[in-house]
């Protein structure tokens, strides 16, 4: 994929940024690439693959997570072998996002052998074990029978949560863990949540997505930089998930989440901005437009602004047209096309 200029250095300078020592210049850094996405995903490969500091590493690979392109699980697989458990760990997350694509075998085998290896940190091996339970009730059975001896106790004590009293493997219904966060408590790993919205978000109930909206963002508030980031992807997911079926319910949320410094907005949420947008919207995609110096930011605000101006079939005569140009009076969200 060609890259302009402009671009590329844009990229080069995210990268870098990945090193940095100020853990809120890294998060920064990784969201903006997330949202650069195809574009950006050689560059992050080279870094999730070099000699930089574990926490760049593991910075590159937790944007490839949320990228999600293929051309990044080989790198992941070689990565889950890293002798540093957090870079391990975060390539982990990555191979576990192409568990049912066409490689899903190889990412089976992966996880299986590091969850069956007695010599691995048990952060990392219970990383590996939790990233399976995605999988049928036939292809998880006999590992979590050979992990019921182990003699790691927390590695017993994962296998025997996914295991009924005969010793049957459990097959964890997304609904019912979607329900629960909602209904009772979230819990303590993100991407557990996260991975039951991306597999039942469309049929769940659409108030049990926005109990989770709401819960998740509370959540947020408490967490540091890195985990608060790992939660907002999952409010995300949550607004994809409402806006792959038309749903506005929670698009209040979408519309104060603008106001977050900008570059620190998961991919997911301007999507869901554009497809479900309303025109009570556009002031805070204008002030967040003209408040941003970011051109990867400001050209997702310009797509979500003009998508929900097409759909609504708004002119500049519309109320909410006319403030924006009186506010913003150089605000150039609007083109030609209007």
């Amino acid at each position: 994929m060609a890259i302009k200029t402009s671009s590329a250095r844009q990229i080069d300078t995210l990268i870098a940024n990945l090193s940095a020592d100020d853990a809120l210049t890294r998060e920064s850094a990784v969201a903006r690439l997330t949202v650069i996405g195809a574009r950006a995903v050689e560059r992050l490969i080279a870094a999730a693959e070099s000699a930089a500091p574990a926490a760049a590493r593991v910075a590159a690979f937790r944007a490839l997570e949320g990228i999600a392109d293929p051309r990044a699980l080989g790198a992941a697989l070689r990565a889950t072998g890293a002798a540093d458990p957090n870079i391990a760990a975060s390539a982990i997350a990555v191979a576990r996002t192409f568990i049912r694509g066409p490689r899903g075998a190889s990412v089976v085998d992966a996880l299986t052998g590091i969850a069956l290896a007695r010599n691995r940190p048990e952060s990392v091996r219970v990383g590996a074990l939790r990233s399976l339970m995605a999988l049928e009730r036939s292809t998880i059975a006999p590992l979590l029978a050979s992990l019921a001896s182990d003699p790691n106790a927390m590695i017993r004590s994962e296998a025997a949560r996914q295991t009924d009293t005969s010793g049957r493997a459990l097959v964890v219904d997304p609904i019912d863990e979607l329900t629960r966060a909602a209904e009772q408590e979230l819990p303590d790993d993100a991407s557990l949540l996260h991975a039951a919205i991306v597999s039942a978000g469309d049929t769940v109930a659409l108030p049990v997505l926005l109990r989770i909206v709401e819960r998740v963002r509370e959540r947020e508030a408490s967490e540091a930089p890195r985990r608060r980031m790992e939660w907002m992807r999952v409010r995300a997911a949550a607004h994809a998930a409402l806006a792959r079926r038309g749903s506005r319910i929670a698009i209040y949320d979408l519309r104060e989440s603008l106001t977050s410094p900008d570059g620190s907005l998961p991919v997911d949420f301007l999507s869901a901005l554009s497809s479900v947008g309303d025109p009570s919207c556009l002031e805070a995609i204008a002030a967040a437009y003209t408040g941003s110096n970011e051109t990867w930011f400001r050209d997702h605000l310009g797509d979500a602004f003009r998508a929900i101006v097409a759909r609504e079939k708004l002119t500049r005569r519309h109320s909410v047209m006319k403030r924006i140009a009186k506010r913003w009076p150089g605000c150039d969200l609007w083109s030609a096309r209007l």
